[in-house]
């Protein structure tokens, strides 16, 4: 219905990755499979490279804050591996992906607000496109992702969605998104 518009994740490994490109997906987002025993897996990262190429992979880098730093997190955001999202972090990964997908797991899905140091952090420190999930509670977010990321961090709202049970309308989510594109932002 919208060939190459969507990314699909979940599940995404070497083998099926590339059967949801062919059937439209412009990307796939991949957590569990390059995250193993609590680290980041090399091997398997290069297997997902190998078998999409990095402009089609999302590496999804979703985090908690521990004693001042955000670690990535596994296992339904149980477990935390050992690998701290930084600039050095997202730097030496970028060669492997397009984009990466953060949670601010700490807030995701309660509509407390966005995580601003983690959307800062992103905007200074990663070298290609990031998409901050977590906290969003209005339509507002979306300046405040845009200025704390200095302009480099795209936002995802969810669960403030009035389709998801939220109060934000998706029609206004819409209409802000095309606004703040006609003006660059």
């Amino acid at each position: 219905a919208y060939p190459g518009g969507m990314q699909i994740g979940g599940g995404i490994n070497p083998d099926n990755a590339a059967s949801y490109l062919d059937q439209g997906a412009s990307h796939v987002i991949v957590t569990s499979y390059v995250f193993r025993e609590g680290r980041l897996d090399d091997s398997a990262l290069e297997q997902m490279v190998r078998a999409v190429g990095p402009d089609r992979l999302v590496l999804d880098l979703s985090c908690r804050e521990r004693e001042g730093d955000y670690y990535v997190v596994t296992d339904r955001w149980q477990s935390f591996t050992d690998l701290v999202v930084n600039g050095a972090t997202m730097s030496a990964l970028a060669a492997s992906c397009a984009e990466f997908l953060v949670h601010g797991v700490d807030v995701e899905g309660k509509r407390l607000g966005i995580q601003g140091a983690l959307v800062s952090l992103l905007g200074e420190g990663s070298p290609i496109p990031v998409t901050y999930a977590g906290g969003a509670r209005s339509l507002d977010d979306f300046e405040e992702v845009d200025r704390l990321g200095s302009g480099r961090v795209d936002l995802t709202i969810g669960s403030a969605l009035d389709i998801f049970g939220g109060d934000v309308t998706y029609a206004s989510v819409v209409a802000r998104h095309r606004q703040l594109n006609s003006e660059g932002v």
